[in-house]
């Protein structure tokens, strides 16, 4: 009866599995057809497997240049994210017991809670100020997105790190500034290296949002030469007509990188999950 109930779950767990992956299956299957294929049956494959259309697509959206931009702006903007929002966290941590340190975490939490969809309209009329007066390269440039996207990935990571960090234990820094550490050589000697397991966290959380994101580049970039993916991909759906079959190959094109970042990484991913079940 155990080994029965076994089996069953396995195939529920295999049709869930399937049913997660059909669309997927949908967006591959129909890169490889003609506007006729597509339309005349969606599931079924194609007469002939060809890269035509994914040669149509990267040329009419401009891959290679959108990839460049959309890896500058993740790699970059995930970087800053990562050692400023560590740094901030632990002093936060260390620092608990101050008024200024408490009411600082809950502000990064309360941001949180703010839909970017409010801030739409007054980020804009910022950038723009700043761009008349200040003369900031911010707007249609890869330096203000990845400006931005600094700022708003900030609450989310340092809260992350701000629950780590107090796992830590107090001792191993005040032993290592006994040995003469200074407080910079303490948190990147001792402390950074222990977050390992949130610092994949928030990688891979940071990556998925800002590879993925369209708004928020929608609103910032505006030539062609700043377009990310998620921006070149939208050349497919037209007011009116939508070039299914071009866009299905774009589409595959754009959740390649994604794949093998995630192979690249899933050791970490798995250890990261660990870590966080026994914390």
């Amino acid at each position: 009866m155990k080994k029965a109930r076994g089996v069953f779950a396995n195939i529920i767990l295999i049709l869930l599995c399937l049913v997660y992956l059909f669309p997927v299956y949908i967006i591959v299957v129909n890169a490889f057809k003609n506007r006729a294929e597509l339309y005349e049956n969606i599931l079924a494959f194609p007469s002939n497997f060809s890269f035509q259309y994914f040669a149509e697509a990267m040329k009419k959206m401009e891959f290679l240049n959108a990839l460049k931009n959309s890896l500058i702006v993740t790699l970059v903007s995930i970087f800053f994210i990562i050692i400023l929002a560590s740094m901030c966290a632990w002093m936060l941590a260390r620092t608990e017991h101050m008024i200024i340190s408490k009411l600082i975490f809950m502000i990064f939490v309360a941001t949180m809670l703010i839909p970017f969809q409010t801030l739409m309209m007054p980020l804009m009329q910022v950038l723009g100020f700043g761009r008349d007066t200040l003369h900031l390269p911010v707007v249609d440039s890869l330096g203000g997105l990845i400006f931005c996207y600094i700022g708003f990935g900030a609450s989310m990571s340092v809260f992350l790190f701000h629950g780590f960090v107090k796992s830590v234990p107090v001792a191993l820094e005040e032993a290592a500034t006994i040995d003469g550490c200074s407080k910079f050589g303490v948190f990147w000697r001792i402390v950074f290296p222990m977050l390992k397991p949130v610092t994949m966290t928030v990688i891979i959380l940071d990556v998925i949002w800002i590879w993925n994101d369209y708004l928020l580049p929608s609103l910032v970039l505006s030539s062609r030469a700043n377009r990310t993916i998620p921006l070149s991909t939208a050349n497919f759906f037209g007011q009116f007509t939508i070039q299914w079959n071009l866009a299905m190959a774009g589409l595959t094109l754009t959740i390649i990188p994604v794949i093998i970042f995630y192979l690249c990484a899933q050791k970490y991913i798995i250890k990261g999950v660990a870590a966080g079940a026994v914390k």
